[in-house]
């Protein structure tokens, strides 16, 4: 069944774990769905099994830090220097990152700060039924 929107705009997000169970299958499908102009997103990275010799060969266009590492981020100049690395690691390999779970504004400044490309989180507002959503919106 298609809808007839555009495969550019839809994105899928794949956890970094699925590179471990099976990598040449899921590094078949993925490109496929690349292929096509699906955007693929690399979701809770580093909570799993990270490892930069899969990284290098997923064919993803983001790259999602966990929200773990962001809460802790402020917390101590070595947490804060790991989410700078991996957010160097995903600039290195080409990919655009985003951090998941931002709450605060000192958390954007820092992100801010050392080159986050992209943030999601509370910080802009919570979820919300479509309604509200569509009211907020067209009042703006």
């Amino acid at each position: 069944m298609e809808s007839g929107m555009p495969a550019n705009l839809l994105e899928l997000e794949i956890t970094e774990s699925i590179m471990i169970e099976s990598a040449d299958k899921a590094l078949k499908c993925i490109s496929e769905l690349c292929e096509m102009g699906i955007n693929i997103a690399i979701d809770d990275f580093g909570t799993g099994y990270s490892s930069l010799s899969y990284l290098n060969k997923f064919p993803a266009n983001l790259l999602k830090i966990d929200k773990s590492f962001i809460d802790k981020m402020n917390d101590s100049d070595s947490s804060k220097q790991y989410v700078a690395a991996i957010i160097s690691i995903g600039h290195i390999m080409g990919f655009k990152v985003i951090s998941e779970g931002v709450e605060k504004d000192t958390q954007f400044q820092t992100l801010k700060d050392i080159g986050c490309d992209l943030i999601q989180g509370y910080i802009w507002g919570k979820p919300m039924p479509a309604e509200q959503a569509e009211k907020l919106i067209t009042d703006s």
